[in-house]
């Protein structure tokens, strides 16, 4: 495909809207919330805000410069500017850690609109007990799964063989204002309930004392992984950005929806669930167990309110994951649609038949616990390798790669475009590229292995 022709986003509010997107997801609407839950509410945020400025800005610029400097996918992007050396296989090891995570994070998306359908049909009305048992029948049902990540594959599918501009900045002009909608109407309405203020306490009251080591790691951690670093979904879309697009102003814009989105989403878990007396660390299972039964409780006297809003809630859920699934679809779609020189549809076809294969193998993992390796869980092995390997791998050697090897002058021409912008915190990015960056990814690795 001759770069000629290469499609790009139409417009500004597209680019900050698809790009905002691809990093808003899972992570903001659940594992932020369970995170903060688990780190004293306030404090963490701080410290995460804090954690963002210092490893995710740079490292997300680090994914724009190579993405836009190139204008290819993310294989193509780093093989441009690593020439023949080994840095090259950095773009590489992007494209399959996205596709792997596609196999596996289609599962959950599907569960999400499962509980779309059982929020209309009020299949989760019950006792706790019941709610816990609904979540373990279904996700260990041999079909019902499967059935639920196909459909979001083909919804995913559909969206992204329409294009760059017509597909993924159309869909992300829809549902990214869908999605701040949804999350402000539930917000206002778990902070209208009764002993609600104890939540918007613990998300906006500071404990100072209750920050230490884990609570710094585990602020690195997630705002590494909120802002999909490292698994090739910023390098393709900032190859679709035109040349006039100010790389640091975005970056800067998009953190920060991204982080207001997940702020949100403390603001409308924890209000609800301190107002019935819930577990605001219960983990991962607080979306699926313990919200359904904050719903049943906290509006027990107006039901039919409680059923819209869980319906608003696991719809929410469902365009979160479907922002950053489209990503994830797009960064394997561009390699082989370029690499291959197949048509956009072709490689699309290709990657949702083999993602979906890989989902549906991961979801009879919890019904057939006999699918594993390693003593793992096939949708649990996924998950740890990409989520605790390849991410941090990669991010860490995309880091040494731009502060050490790629020439400085490459990357003050594209965070200045050309001159045309001011460079004064040029000198800034490259510390923490060379040194910051890698430092706090290096850390985040070794927490996640209990070395430190």
């Amino acid at each position: 495909m001759k770069q000629t022709e290469r499609a790009n986003f139409g417009s500004r509010l597209g680019i900050i809207l698809a790009t905002a997107g691809s990093a808003v997801g899972l992570g903001n609407v659940w594992r932020f919330p369970t995170m903060a839950g688990e780190h004293g509410g306030a404090a963490f945020i701080l410290v995460y805000i804090f954690c963002v400025l210092l490893l995710g800005v740079p490292c997300m610029l680090n994914e724009f410069i190579i993405g836009r400097r190139a204008q290819a996918n993310t294989a193509r992007a780093y093989s441009k500017l690593a020439g023949g050396t080994p840095w090259r296989f950095i773009g590489y090891f992007g494209v399959f850690t996205g596709f792997i995570i596609s196999g596996y994070y289609c599962v959950v998306s599907g569960w999400c609109l499962q509980y779309v359908y059982a929020s209309i049909v009020g299949e989760l009305d019950g006792d706790p007990a019941f709610v816990q048992q609904y979540f373990a029948d279904f996700s260990t049902n041999p079909w019902k799964p499967i059935v639920w990540l196909v459909v979001f594959f083909l919804i995913t599918h559909f969206v992204i063989v329409r294009g760059v501009e017509k597909g993924i900045e159309r869909a992300s002009k829809v549902m990214m204002p869908l999605l701040f909608i949804l999350l402000v109407v539930i917000a206002v309405a778990a902070c209208l309930l009764p002993n609600a203020g104890r939540g918007i306490s613990f998300l906006f009251s500071p404990d100072f004392s209750k920050v230490d080591s884990s609570v710094l790691l585990g602020a690195l951690g997630q705002a590494f992984y909120s802002l999909s670093l490292g698994m090739g979904c910023l390098c393709t879309y900032a190859s679709y950005f035109s040349r006039q697009t100010h790389l640091t102003k975005s970056a800067l814009q998009i953190v920060s929806i991204d982080t207001v989105i997940a702020i949100l989403a403390g603001l409308m878990i924890f209000p609800a669930v301190f107002s019935v007396g819930g577990d605001v660390g219960a983990g991962p299972s607080l979306v699926f167990i313990t919200l359904p039964n904050v719903f049943n409780q906290a509006f027990s006297a107006m039901p039919f309110v409680g059923h819209i809003i869980a319906l608003m809630f696991y719809l929410l859920l469902s365009v979160a994951a479907l922002t950053s699934l489209i990503s994830l679809h797009e960064v394997s779609t561009a390699f082989f649609h370029e690499e291959m020189n197949i048509s956009r549809s072709s490689a699309a076809t290709i990657v949702t038949v083999a993602c979906s294969i890989i989902g549906v193998f991961c979801s009879l993992s919890f019904y057939n616990t006999d699918l594993s390796l390693f003593g793992m869980q096939l949708f649990d092995l996924f998950d740890f390798v990409s989520g605790q390997i390849f991410l941090p791998l990669g991010g860490f050697l995309t880091c040494l790669f731009m502060g050490w090897y790629v020439k400085k002058q490459i990357l003050y021409d594209e965070l200045t475009n050309q001159g045309t912008l001011s460079g004064r915190l040029f000198g800034v990015y490259l510390f923490c590229v060379r040194f910051v960056c890698p430092l706090c990814i290096l850390l985040i690795f070794l927490n996640q292995f209990g070395i430190i």
